[in-house]
């Protein structure tokens, strides 16, 4: 049985709206993007979410799939260099984008600092949330000349990490602040 159409009709769509909505519903579309370098290209539904167009079609793992809700932060990328949380995104609507994810991070200075850094602090456990975090710090250094903790809490307060607390993160992001800050010098 079928719900969507006794759904719409009860919500008073004519016959032509209801087809119109399931067409939007069933159609696919070719993207174009550009993951951690690689250009890729494939075809998704309209409703397809940028997440799982990465994970699940480009087959880049680094992004993780947490509450699909945008809450936990797991799913963060860089979007045209700003981080997002790919889950609350459609794949379509990142078509010509760049995408860049915690996976090709050591290959920049700023990654690098932030992976050597979140190892000295000790600022991951099991690893789930990291990548999430290290976009959206990733974000922050690279729009922020010389963040303090304030900046570095806003710029991470959407991303959840249930094993290691938020100090540990906040400290490995800042000590790649100076590091940077340093380093400009």
């Amino acid at each position: 049985m079928e719900i969507w159409p006794s759904l719409l009709q009860c919500l008073n769509f004519s016959n032509e709206q209801t087809k119109r909505h399931n067409m939007a519903m069933e159609s696919h579309h070719e993207i174009n993007l550009t993951i951690d370098g690689n250009s890729c290209s494939g075809i998704v539904e309209a409703r397809a979410l940028l997440i799982f167009a990465i994970r699940d079609l480009f087959k880049s793992t680094a992004p993780h799939i947490g509450c699909e809700s945008g809450r936990c932060g797991a799913c963060t990328v860089l979007l045209d260099g700003n981080p997002v949380k790919s889950c609350m995104i459609l794949a379509v609507q990142a078509d010509g984008a760049e995408i860049v994810t915690a996976a090709s991070m050591a290959n920049n200075e700023i990654g690098k600092l932030l992976q050597a850094s979140f190892k000295k602090h000790h600022a991951l456990q099991c690893g789930y949330c990291t990548p999430g975090f290290l976009s959206a710090a990733h974000g922050l250094l690279s729009e922020v000349a010389g963040p303090d903790e304030d900046d570095v809490r806003q710029a991470l307060r959407g991303n959840l990490c249930r094993c290691t607390g938020y100090q540990h993160i906040v400290d490995a992001v800042l000590d790649v602040a100076d590091t940077l800050s340093e380093r400009a010098q």
